[in-house]
């Protein structure tokens, strides 16, 4: 009888006895594959996200335990249960929130937030704000399908002007939000979109947004299969178009917002905006300068205090 020693129990058996240095654990995409199967319908594509995820993470050679996964609520929000990194799955919009005060616990975190436009940008829409002008350091990776799936159809903010789901049967009335502009002019430091239909590009896409030191955010085209019908594969495929392949400047602010409302027969992907003279929240956090991340620090208070207080919030 053979047994398989994942990196999850050489971390545990690190942690225990303090005799297995993690450094020595090999990281290959299979290190990130979660125990439990994705569960999102045939063909969804956020199939793709997570494979990219799980492909960028073994080749900056990260260790699981030094990344988390955060999500809010939604079918793309199920995706820290299916990779092998430190996860929470949170409340509905409040992802990023929660995001922020693991950063700030821990610094020396990878930290990657997934969810949906619904998610991000409807019930979420406050935190993305605040959290993009803050520049908190951690990647924000949203699965675009245009519909919320998760509740079967119905519109989001993504979802364009006219189009025609189980909640508006007779059309959209409401003019949707387009997230790259939005994004440029709310704070982040790094602003992407990307399709989960040219995954070799997503991959790049997600490497440069992880290495940012800053904000960053990638918005994913991922089509639903089910209930989206309008915006499908095919209808990326013969739209969708690589800033890489022109002169694009992403330091140029002006260029980058033009091109971010560009929308209709021609819809770029790519980098549009980065910038690197910002300074993140934890750059600018005081008590972060010396000693270490929080979460190794040593109370300042006595155990009798600190059960106390432990005692009252559980």
């Amino acid at each position: 009888m053979t047994t398989t020693t994942t990196a999850a129990d050489i971390v545990e058996k690190s942690i225990i006895s303090n005799s297995i240095p993690l450094s020595t654990v090999e990281v290959t995409r299979d290190t990130y594959k979660g125990k439990i199967d994705p569960d999102w319908c045939p063909g969804c594509g956020d199939f793709s996200v997570l494979t990219a995820m799980q492909k960028v993470l073994s080749e900056l050679g990260r260790q699981p335990h030094e990344v988390i996964t955060i999500s809010g609520i939604g079918c793309s929000s199920n995706l820290p249960g299916f990779i092998n990194t430190y996860g929470m799955h949170t409340l509905h919009g409040r992802s990023l929130a929660v995001a922020t005060g693991v950063k700030m616990a821990n610094h020396e975190l990878t930290v990657l937030v997934t969810g949906g436009d619904g998610d991000g940008f409807g019930i979420g829409g406050n935190h993305f704000l605040h959290t993009m002008r803050r520049n908190v350091d951690l990647t924000y990776i949203v699965m675009d399908n245009q519909i919320y799936g998760l509740t079967t159809g119905q519109t989001s903010p993504t979802s364009a002007l006219g189009m025609e789901t189980k909640s508006t049967p007779e059309g959209n009335l409401e003019n949707p939000i387009n997230p790259i502009p939005l994004a440029m002019v709310g704070g982040a430091t790094f602003v992407a979109r990307a399709y989960s239909g040219q995954q070799t590009h997503l991959v790049d896409i997600l490497k440069q947004a992880i290495n940012h030191k800053g904000f960053s955010l990638v918005d994913v085209f991922s089509p639903c299969v089910t209930y989206n019908k309008d915006n499908t594969y095919q209808w990326f495929k013969s739209r969708v178009k690589k800033l890489e392949d022109s002169d694009h400047d992403r330091t140029d602010f002006h260029s980058a917002l033009d091109k971010g409302y560009m929308w209709g027969d021609e819809i770029p992907i790519g980098v549009f905006w980065q910038r690197e003279d910002l300074p993140t929240l934890n750059d600018l956090e005081p008590v972060l300068d010396e000693g270490g991340p929080l979460a190794y620090r040593t109370l300042g208070i006595s155990k009798k205090q600190s059960d106390r207080l432990m005692a009252e919030m559980m």
